[in-house]
């Protein structure tokens, strides 16, 4: 009976608690993101860098960002996948080429798993512009 009531305060107290979509330290994966940080940006209305912003990223359409010239091969993970979930991001963080095929961005991936739900986490934090 003590097991559930400590599970049950757990989730109350801390309501992301086992919950792999609350997953990831926002703090952390700010650290995560200066992999990316060269070639994306996480400013709203920033568009002036090699890749696409990522602002707002979690729920928006794949190849959507009006005034960035996407691959082949993102083009068709958009017509494979539609929209960036958190599930598809960890798939795609872990390994670009696998996911997209052919796709021009040269990052060989982020290896560790914590890693990646770190930056998942700051992701979610950022806000849609």
């Amino acid at each position: 009976m003590r097991p559930r009531i400590a599970v049950l305060v757990a989730c109350t107290v801390f309501p992301g608690a086992g919950s792999p979509a609350n997953a990831g330290d926002p703090a952390q994966g700010e650290r995560v993101f200066q992999y990316c940080y060269s070639c994306h940006s996480v400013m709203p209305g920033e568009t002036n860098l090699q890749g696409p912003n990522l602002a707002g990223i979690i729920g928006r359409p794949i190849a959507a960002q009006n005034d960035f010239a996407y691959s082949p091969a993102m083009r068709d993970l958009a017509a494979r996948e539609r929209v960036w979930s958190e599930s598809l991001l960890d798939r795609f963080t872990a390994q670009p080429e696998a996911v997209a095929p052919m796709t021009s961005m040269q990052f060989h991936g982020v290896d560790d798993p914590a890693e990646r739900a770190d930056l998942i986490a700051y992701l979610r934090a950022i806000p849609r512009p």
